[in-house]
């Protein structure tokens, strides 16, 4: 069975009302506050992944900081790894997601919920506009996800090569950069069938911009893309 239709299934007595809720916030999502439309994001997600068969482990939430205003920096392995974040990061986030994701029902209403961005790998432009303006809102306090890779990896937990652009953010905004491991995250949507499967989610030590302060987007790139290898190979 299709795993996203057996977390559906398990979860069937909450669905309706929980899409009812969801799909109304993100009609009127200036009318509530981001804490509460985020608890709700986290509940669904959250019994998403229970009913999903998932045995998601996570290490280091002590490492998220405690003052809103971060970037998270994650390696992409498959739709399920903004889920996943999404559902243990405690603190509210937002992402940046391909415009492909965006338009997707269930994601498109989180997004809204967020304050995600779409971005248009093609459009050179458009992109640069996103980053401009997940900076500003780093700035103002608020915290976003970015999977620096541009797309997902296919090749399981080897990861691509990380876009500098993305770290403008960071750079800019002079915010802390929290790396995320994921591990294995690749078997929730990409294999068949919906026996257990066992995920790893990690939140690596903050960098923070004292640390990077001398450092160009690419470089901060490559120190962040570095050490969530080491932690990938110290896991598999």
């Amino acid at each position: 069975m299709n795993r996203i239709v057996t977390m559906v299934l398990k979860n069937l007595p909450i669905v309706p009302g929980a899409w009812f809720k969801l799909c109304h916030y993100a009609k009127n999502t200036d009318k509530y506050p981001e804490e509460e439309k985020y608890r709700h994001i986290q509940y669904v997600l959250q019994r998403a992944v229970q009913g999903g068969n998932v045995d998601l482990l996570v290490t280091g939430k002590e490492n998220i900081p405690t003052e809103n205003g971060f970037m998270l920096y994650a390696n992409h392995q498959g739709m399920f790894d903004v889920l996943a974040i999404a559902a243990t990061c405690d603190n509210p986030i937002g992402a940046v997601l391909k415009k492909e994701l965006y338009n997707i029902p269930f994601l498109h209403q989180i997004a809204v919920c967020t304050q995600s961005y779409a971005m248009d790998r093609e459009d050179v432009r458009q992109s640069l506009t996103v980053i401009q303006n997940v900076t500003e809102e780093v700035k103002k306090g608020r915290n976003y996800l970015i999977f620096p890779e541009g797309t997902r990896s296919k090749l399981g937990n080897q990861m691509l090569d990380f876009h500098g652009g993305s770290f403008r953010c960071a750079t800019k905004s002079k915010c802390p950069v929290v790396p995320i491991a994921l591990v294995d995250s690749f078997k929730v949507l990409d294999q068949k069938g919906s026996k257990p499967v066992s995920v790893q989610l990690h939140y690596l030590e903050p960098i923070y911009y004292e640390e990077y302060k001398d450092m160009k987007p690419a470089e901060l790139a490559v120190l962040v893309r570095s050490r969530i290898e080491a932690k990938i190979r110290e896991c598999v």
